[in-house]
């Protein structure tokens, strides 16, 4: 299976976890995915009173400047985990 599908299959695999991931979990899956498809985060940073967005942002910011490859890597990795809990 290449790298491709896998990020592919993870991202259906992620769906039907048992049990909710952690805030910490669905950030870390945010940041890696965002940064995975799309590259370094662009735009200003969501306001104070946006804590949804703004926690996003701040995740995905932290990913700055990591290869696409090594995101979606850690993307499977964090998923594979998840999925054996």
């Amino acid at each position: 299976m290449t790298l491709i599908e896998s990020f592919e299959d993870a991202q259906k695999r992620v769906k039907t976890l048992k049990e909710a991931p952690s805030n910490d979990e669905l950030l870390e899956l945010y940041a890696l995915f965002k940064q995975a498809t799309v590259g370094d985060v662009s735009g200003s940073r969501p306001g104070m009173l946006d804590f949804k967005g703004r926690a996003k942002f701040d995740a995905w910011t932290q990913k700055k400047g990591a290869a696409k490859d090594a995101s979606m890597t850690a993307y499977v990795a964090l998923v594979d985990r998840l999925v054996k809990k």
